[in-house]
């Protein structure tokens, strides 16, 4: 793989330090996130793995969707019932059982719900006749009088093409709003019964022992006639009001919004955590570039109620650090387009062939591949992976990522979907097998040392050295100390610890 020198104009060393009232502290310090079907089999196996062989290792667990069914035409993020667990999977008892021992955070799926949702194939069947006729939203209860192509071209959409799908409506065909796919059909957030239906999801979550709500795709749940209908100053009223409901229940709630960074210093401050989805591919073009000058502006003004990753169950954010219109992002359009091809080269071709139009499920800010092969060895991902721990926030590690997972050609082929290539499946019996596995290892003891090392209760002062593409992230608590020295020339790291 050859990389050209994409530095940014040279920039002097510097250093910041953030304090303990500034951090805020939490909970949490670690969290896995994982499906249970692809992590174990079910949610007793996944629980047993976070007891025993994880015992001591992770504060949290994200759940990914768990609801009935949870291998829809979206691997749970189209349910037909939010409120139930599918049997296969265990049941709300086996989410309690294990809140007794880890945080437990769940997917509120805020925008749509599956076309097979009995509710939606009431509207089918029956139309205005239907009691759920109000729940869905059509194009005409957004633009009544029509919409100019104008308005229509306005709309943001993560996939190409308008929003739109022909679905029977009683006796009539009426254009359904499906922002995602055409299975996933949008729920009408202004209407009475479609409050009712997010208060019910509230319910049995806050009932079923989740202390977290992560927000899923609440970026679009509101639409604004003349607005791209995403992130409007209506979609932030929306989550103040959203988020309320959750903490009312005991829950606090996470957003997650692929979007111009600047969107997520702005939600940062109304919710109680947000993703930074700015940070992986910061360290991407760290390792592929040796320019660490980006990442480290992004260090010293993203929000400190983060939630970090490096990988998750959807494809490495592009947008993320990519400029908006007039609005400049965290690195030029040049260096994003050398980034995407890095990441092509560096996965020998493995992600061109699960992004973009290679793919069935399209995005266009997201590339797919698991994030070991998008650094191009173990060595520079377990440099990612030391930085990500050691960054201000919650460590949230994605289940493949911890287990070394490389790029799964053959669930890609097999599915057709972009996704999966970063989605492997493996049993109990697989995950202690990897456990055993060097780079695994290591990562487990990296975060075992980030959940238990007082030092990581005080302050953190990040010093960054541009000219020598070498970070320092050092936490103190009196007498405890533990430093990161990290250098992406050399794609090498050190720890030291009191």
């Amino acid at each position: 793989m050859t990389i050209t020198d994409q530095r940014s104009s040279r920039v002097a060393s510097s250093s910041f330090t953030f304090t303990p009232a500034q951090l805020g502290g939490g909970r949490d310090k670690t969290q896995l996130i994982a499906y249970a079907d692809r992590f174990g089999g079910s949610l007793a196996e996944l629980s047993q793995l976070l007891r025993d062989d994880l015992d001591g290792v992770f504060d949290g667990v994200h759940i990914l969707p768990f609801f009935t069914p949870f291998d829809g035409a979206d691997a749970g993020f189209d349910p037909a019932d939010h409120t139930q667990v599918d049997e296969r999977l265990g049941s709300w008892r086996d989410v309690k059982e294990l809140s007794r021992t880890h945080h437990v955070m769940a997917d509120m799926i805020v925008n749509h719900v599956s076309h097979t949702n009995p509710a939606f194939r009431d509207v089918v069947e029956n139309g205005e006749d239907s009691e759920y006729a109000d729940m869905f939203l059509t194009f005409s209860a957004v633009f009544p009088d029509g919409a100019s192509e104008e308005e229509l071209a306005t709309i943001y959409r993560p996939r190409p093409g308008m929003p739109f799908t022909h679905y029977r409506w009683g006796d009539k065909t009426r254009l359904v709003w499906t922002t995602f796919t055409p299975q996933q059909i949008d729920i009408n957030v202004a209407t009475g019964a479609g409050r009712q239906y997010l208060e019910n999801v509230l319910d049995a979550l806050a009932s079923g022992g989740v202390t977290q709500v992560r927000l899923d795709a609440v970026g679009y749940a509101v639409k604004t006639p003349g607005t791209s209908s995403f992130m409007t100053p209506q979609t932030y009223e929306f989550i103040d009001s959203l988020a309320e409901r959750a903490r009312e229940r005991g829950m606090s709630v996470l957003v997650e919004i692929h979007s111009h960074y600047e969107n997520q210093v702005e939600v940062a401050k109304r919710v109680d955590q947000v993703y930074d989805f700015a940070l992986p591919p910061l360290l991407l073009h760290a390792i592929h570039s040796d320019d660490i000058a980006p990442l480290t502006k992004w260090l010293e003004l993203r929000p400190l109620n983060a939630v970090t990753v490096l990988d998750t169950h959807d494809g490495i954010g592009i947008v993320d650090i990519g400029g908006d219109g007039a609005k400049p992002g965290l690195v030029t359009d040049e260096q994003l387009s050398a980034l995407v091809e890095s990441i092509h080269d560096a996965s020998d071709g493995a992600s061109r062939k699960a992004t973009g139009w290679a793919a069935s499920n399209v995005d266009i800010y997201q590339v797919n591949c698991t994030f070991v092969d998008a650094c191009g060895s173990s060595k520079a991902y377990a440099l990612a992976r030391a930085v990500q721990v050691f960054t201000p926030g919650v460590a949230q590690v994605y289940y493949a990522g911890l287990l070394g997972a490389h790029c799964d050609l053959e669930l890609l082929e097999r599915t057709g979907v972009g996704r999966d290539i970063n989605r492997p499946y493996f049993t109990a019996e697989q995950v202690r097998a990897r456990l055993r596995d060097e780079l695994v290892a290591d990562q487990v003891e990296l975060l075992r040392l980030r959940r238990t090392h007082p030092a990581f209760d005080g302050s953190c002062t990040i010093t960054a050295d541009p000219e020598a593409a070498s970070l320092a992230i050092e936490w103190r608590q009196g007498e405890d100390v533990c430093t990161l020295t990290a250098n992406f020339a050399e794609k090498s790291y050190a720890i030291s610890h009191s």
